[in-house]
């Protein structure tokens, strides 16, 4: 299987010690973008009239037909995705609950068989058909965390996703296991720190992206005041558009030159964005799905909380171009989702972009999500990306990095502790 312009692996550069170069040059993007920037820039670009490619690149599709093309509007209403939770339902994971409690084992020991849930566990394997060769996400409704303790909230969150995607992923270099989303500062309280803390622990927006991992989950045991909806876009719909709008842009998200930052001892790797993924089918034969992205733009574009070491390299003004029209065709294409207080949140990290709005925390009735990465080895998307695999080894086959194994697995009840500092954030995603 023949995927072009993909490298095989990444390349891991480091920088010089001393600055002996003029300013690096870069184009004018913001982490959240202007859209009249991007509109600009599309304009000057066209006037300079380039040799742009009028197809997409060989080996890759004209366009994707599958349950992933889809765009917010298409959805009628929540009874398109929301799976409600019987009481019956309800019942079965608090006797597994009990069950597995019984059972004197720790977090990392909830699997299906600590856990039996004998009639919902047939209901959520269908989810994870749905989230791996479907549309790409569904929400579970009916939960009620504030009946629960900390501890069990976890337990059970564990138990139903296991029947989803049963293997967990290590979130960070420190060996979280789960992450606690959720603002210990206000994005306006900046000027007075000095520094912010990384997306997850700040009440800002964050702009579409990936993270790094198979399937993406959120438990919300709480939600804001105001704002914090979860803004979902398939990377099939951005990839077909683009493809017949601009077929040029998919070369260049598919090249494996795009610089990325990783704030981390003056180290960047370049690799490309967009990825064709397969897996495995029925008798061995190998399941198409296509292209898909992985990325974030923090990395790529710097942050005001996390900017650029000055000698990383800069991207390109084509390539600014073609960062901002994924961004804004997601945006144009998104389902925006107000989770409610108990609700799960499973979606393909593969299949689609995610965003947050921002919000606002007030008295009880402030936003606390329950992350996980996972990831189902029967059903798992797969690329001939040797740099995206290695991610996927250090992410979810930690134990056979040494240096993980030292770590260990960290299992946060109460909350994470935040990233304060800004020159060091490799470990996050957005």
């Amino acid at each position: 299987m023949a995927y072009p312009l993909q490298s095989p692996r990444a390349r891991n550069m480091k920088l010089p010690q001393k600055d002996t170069t003029s300013p690096i040059v870069r184009p004018v993007i913001d982490w959240i973008p202007s859209y009249k920037v991007f509109k600009e820039r599309v304009q000057r670009l066209a006037a300079l009239h380039l040799n742009r490619p009028t197809t997409v690149p060989a080996g890759w599709p004209s366009k994707i037909t599958s349950e992933r093309v889809w765009s917010g509007s298409d959805f009628k209403s929540e009874d398109d995705y929301v799976v409600k939770l019987s009481q019956e339902d309800i019942s079965e994971i608090e006797s597994a609950l009990s069950y597995f409690k019984s059972l004197d084992l720790g977090f990392d020991d909830v699997s299906e068989s600590t856990f039996p849930l004998p009639t919902l566990g047939p209901k959520l394997s269908e989810i994870s058909d749905i989230i791996h060769t479907g549309r790409g996400f569904v929400v579970l409704r009916g939960l009620e965390p504030d009946k629960y303790s900390s501890t069990d909230n976890i337990l059970l969150y564990l138990g139903v996703t296991s029947y989803i995607a049963e293997t967990r992923g290590m979130q960070d270099f420190d060996g979280r296991m789960i992450l606690h989303i959720q603002a210990v500062r206000k994005e306006s309280d900046v000027a007075q720190h000095g520094s912010m803390p990384n997306s997850p622990y700040v009440n800002r927006a964050q702009p579409f992206h990936t993270d790094l991992c198979d399937v993406l989950s959120l438990y919300a045991l709480g939600v804001a005041a105001y704002g914090g909806e979860s803004l979902l876009a398939s990377s099939a719909m951005i990839y077909n558009e683009i493809a017949r709008l601009r077929p040029d842009v998919i070369h260049v998200l598919a090249r494996d030159d795009w610089p990325f930052d990783e704030f981390y001892k003056n180290q960047y790797h370049t690799r490309p964005l967009l990825y064709n993924f397969f897996s495995g089918g029925t008798n061995g034969e190998e399941e198409e799905h296509g292209p898909g992205f992985q990325f974030s733009r923090r990395p790529l574009t710097g942050a005001h909380f996390s900017p650029h070491h000055p000698l990383v390299p800069a991207m390109s003004e084509v390539q600014a171009e073609a960062l901002d029209m994924v961004y804004f065709l997601a945006k144009e294409h998104a389902l925006e989702i107000a989770l409610k207080k108990g609700d799960m949140q499973i979606f393909n990290n593969f299949a689609m972009l995610h965003a947050r709005s921002s919000f606002v925390d007030e008295g009880e009735q402030k936003r606390h999500m329950l992350r996980l990465w996972l990831r189902n080895e029967q059903k798992a998307w797969k690329s001939e990306s040797e740099g995206l695999e290695k991610v996927g080894r250090e992410v979810y086959e930690w134990e056979k990095e040494e240096w993980r194994r030292e770590v260990g697995t960290q299992w946060d009840i109460e909350a994470s502790p935040p990233e304060l500092r800004v020159d060091f954030k490799r470990a996050s995603c957005a």
